[in-house]
């Protein structure tokens, strides 16, 4: 089924989410992660339809919702996330988070436990505080990082094209690709191309993501954490962090990158479902 597009007005921002609503009443929430936006998660959400009532945001800064020129710390957009579940009338949901989010998520967790029905983590980024000196290498990973290559400016939308073919979030190309990486390009006022997210939220989101730590004290929130075999979290280091905190922790080890639901839809929708469902059967 197609989703619905949706807006909310929150104090100092207008918020657009998309809304899978069928026989499903289970809520989830769905987040995407740096330069992405909701529509990424299509596939996932018309899997799961049948059982959930589904929601996806696209971000502050990212896809249809507003773009502010600040205000894109882990505390305001956590602050968005609990005016768009009062919104919805949620008091809980199992709640997924992607790269970035997937960072936000244990802070939100660590700070508002009874929200979560269970959290989902699918590849995050530096969940460790990093130390200041790195910010100096911010101008090179803006360079070189895939979910960023992709902002532009281009002169065309083929020039555009022709570059996210050879992004690793779009090998393969699927038909679902090609409609995530349409939906994220708009023509700006001055004729050329380039994504909707923007510059003010990918510079003041990575200070925030390097600046503050995302665990530090133990969850004991049902977690499953998927682990692409070539996403950023390979070493056992980088894991430690998530053995550490996460009482009650699921690790599954896929194949695909560090978009795994975009490059291995297949596998890495079926160890969501199998997760959920999981949980479904002991809330029964």
């Amino acid at each position: 089924m197609q989703p619905e597009r949706r807006q909310l007005t929150l104090p100092g921002i207008h918020l657009s989410y998309l809304e899978w609503k069928g026989k499903g009443n289970e809520p989830l929430l769905l987040l995407h992660g740096l330069g992405d936006h909701a529509l990424i998660w299509t596939p996932l959400a018309e899997r799961l339809v049948d059982r959930f009532h589904i929601v996806a945001p696209d971000m502050r800064g990212h896809g249809e919702s507003d773009k502010p020129d600040s205000g894109y710390t882990f505390r305001q957009v956590i602050a968005d996330l609990e005016g768009l579940m009062d919104h919805l009338g949620w008091q809980d949901a199992h709640i997924l988070g992607h790269s970035w989010t997937g960072k936000l998520a244990p802070l939100w967790a660590r700070e508002h436990k009874a929200r979560f029905r269970s959290m989902l983590l699918v590849d995050p980024i530096f969940i460790v505080k990093m130390p200041a000196i790195m910010k100096l290498s911010f101008p090179i990973l803006f360079r070189v990082l895939d979910s960023l290559k992709g902002m532009g400016p281009f002169g065309s939308y083929a020039e555009a094209e022709t570059l996210a073919k050879g992004l690793r979030q779009y090998q393969g190309w699927s038909d679902h690709q090609q409609m995530v990486f349409r939906e994220g390009l708009e023509q700006k006022p001055d004729g050329r191309w380039g994504s909707k997210f923007v510059v003010p939220a990918r510079n003041q989101i990575f200070d925030d993501v390097m600046r503050v730590a995302g665990l530090t004290e133990p969850i004991t929130v049902p977690t499953l954490f998927v682990q692409p075999e070539k996403g950023v979290n390979r070493a056992d280091f980088q894991m430690k962090p998530y053995i550490t905190y996460l009482k009650n922790l699921d690790v599954r080890t896929i194949v695909g990158n560090h978009w795994p639901m975009l490059v291995e839809p297949e596998t890495f929708n079926r160890t969501v479902e199998e997760f959920l469902v999981k949980q479904l059967s002991q809330r029964a």
